[in-house]
């Protein structure tokens, strides 16, 4: 197999130098500002098996860029950035920080949550749980 020109720890690093990292206790201190905006970037089978932040917004990894962008026919009212602060967070703040960083660079203003759900609960972070 030949090399990549750039590894996926690389690109993760790389977006996390630039972007806006929130660590987990400082999210959970946040949870009652109405301004904000947690976005769940992981797929719909981990928030089943493992939970999920009360009142976070589900937008599947595959399209956060169209449902950012007002001029994308997928566009979601939610992303409309009046005022808000959005967290997005994955399991282990890789997949997120890349999102951010992408956002970031369409002129979206966000932050991700440094270290993921995978440390929430273990933190104190409120969880929910989807009916089976």
């Amino acid at each position: 197999m030949a090399s990549l020109k750039i590894s996926s720890a690389e690109m993760v690093a790389k977006a996390r130098a630039r972007i806006t990292e929130i660590e987990t206790s400082d999210l959970i201190a946040m949870l009652d500002d109405p301004k904000l905006v947690v976005v769940d970037i992981r797929d719909i089978r981990e928030r089943q098996r493992s939970g999920f932040i009360p009142g976070s917004f589900h937008a599947p990894r595959g399209m956060i860029e169209f449902w950012v962008d007002p001029d994308s026919p997928y566009f979601k009212e939610i992303f409309d950035q009046t005022d808000k602060t959005y967290v997005f967070h994955c399991a282990s703040g890789w997949r997120s920080a890349l999102t951010t960083a992408t956002l970031q660079d369409m002129g979206f203003a966000a932050a991700h949550l440094k270290e993921g759900f995978s440390t929430w609960e273990k933190q104190g972070g409120p969880v929910a749980r989807m009916d089976p």
